[in-house]
């Protein structure tokens, strides 16, 4: 029989989202910080008192929500990347390569320096090279904002994200290979992984445009279908084991690319898209533990710096060749803050290899909870200087 919680328990999570929705909007009409901070906040504070008494089923259930929340963000990020811009201007994916190649190796440095096991280093290092698309993409719409900055954030994190998943993936199947001896057990959670979702994710970019051209319902009913094939492809992913991140951002950009278009009010998803923002920020956080923090917290800090450092330089010493100010350029390279979200469902996903990233790299625990508040702050304060915010950015 299903294990059945007290009363108190069962109230608890619907009211901790409530309680994470008004202090988010009540803390962003206040202080005009990012709403998404104050969620990660509310659910780190929640995941530290009751969150641990609720059974591992109900944690899962809620898990698989937030993937599906993280699927229709990524989904949207890779609909706003023009593979023509990039193609035009090749400067840009030089940037993005650079920079995450740089990230990579400077945190690979630093962990190492402190002492961490080459693996933990290699797998530290390709998880700081990301830029999470979530807190990019929410405080990019909550601000309204629109124009070189933003653009290049918008490409240069969906860059982070393919090559931050090739190198988890390959450094994943490199320690399978190192705990198991199975080099078919390595290459099917590295390569073949990484093929079979880019793969699922343009088959679907291809057949959805065609279904709904023969449906004659383009404008009508895009946004749902869009929104259903993303829970489709969380869901396939989840049970095959593929990566949900690899494929949901490929579905976006292939679907972009077969002129099937979203008006500007279907962003977010509407309504559905906002719940699922709180649920996916909120969830994320609850996952991070005090013990955990305060251990790694030296390490992870010097990571942090390391990362902003490195990915900043890398971003402004291509920005005039790229076509704008090195202020701007630095603007952009700050504006790749945020990490948290990303690295947690990425960390998530390996527990069916029996690799427990969560408890067993510490310092990135202490990391990502800094960068899940501090991050969206930091973008939020490059888009106002960059002068790519309205006036007045209410929502």
């Amino acid at each position: 029989m299903p294990e059945l919680l007290p009363i108190p328990l069962q109230l608890a999570w619907p009211f901790a989202l409530a309680f994470a929705w008004m202090a988010g909007e009540f803390g962003h009409r206040w202080t005009g910080l990012p709403r998404i901070s104050i969620y990660g906040l509310v659910g780190f504070v929640f995941g530290n008192t009751l969150s641990a008494h609720l059974p591992e089923a109900e944690m899962q259930n809620l898990m698989l929500l937030a993937y599906v929340a993280f699927g229709l963000i990524l989904f949207e990020l890779g609909y706003r990347i023009n593979l023509r811009w990039l193609k035009i201007n090749r400067w840009i994916a030089v940037t993005g390569g650079v920079e995450a190649i740089a990230t990579f190796w400077v945190v690979y440095a630093v962990a190492y320096w402190f002492g961490t096991t080459p693996l933990t280093a290699l797998i530290l290092a390709s998880l700081a090279m990301s830029t999470s698309p979530a807190g990019v993409l929410r405080v990019l719409n909550e601000q309204n904002s629109s124009g070189q900055v933003t653009e290049r954030v918008l490409h240069l994190s969906a860059l982070n994200c393919v090559l931050a998943v090739f190198a988890f993936k390959v450094i994943i199947g490199i320690g399978v290979f190192q705990t198991s001896g199975s080099l078919l057990h390595a290459v099917w959670n590295s390569l073949v992984v990484l093929i079979a979702s880019a793969g699922l994710g343009a088959l679907f970019g291809v057949a959805v445009p065609a279904l709904l051209r023969r449906l004659g319902s383009l404008n009508r009913d895009a946004t749902v279908a869009f929104a259903i094939t993303v829970i489709l492809l969380v869901a396939i992913t989840h049970v095959f084991r593929f990566s949900p991140v690899l494929a949901t951002l490929t579905f976006g950009i292939v679907a972009r690319h077969r002129r099937v278009t979203l008006s500007q009010t279907q962003r977010n998803f509407g309504v559905m898209g906002d719940l699922l923002t709180v649920l996916l920020f909120f969830i994320v956080a609850t996952s991070l533990k005090w013990d955990q923090i305060v251990p790694g917290l030296g390490l992870g800090l010097a990571l942090i710096a390391a990362r902003f450092l490195t990915k900043t330089i890398s971003v402004a010493a291509f920005a005039r060749v790229s076509g704008v100010s090195w202020r701007k350029g630095l603007l952009t390279g700050m504006a790749l803050t945020p990490l948290s979200v990303f690295v947690i469902l990425m960390m998530e996903q390996t527990r069916h290899l029996g690799v427990d990233l969560v408890e067993t790299l510490v310092p990135l625990t202490a990391m990502v909870l800094l960068l899940e508040v501090i991050g969206p702050i930091v973008t939020q304060r490059a888009l106002i200087l960059a002068n790519e915010t309205p006036d007045n950015p209410e929502n």
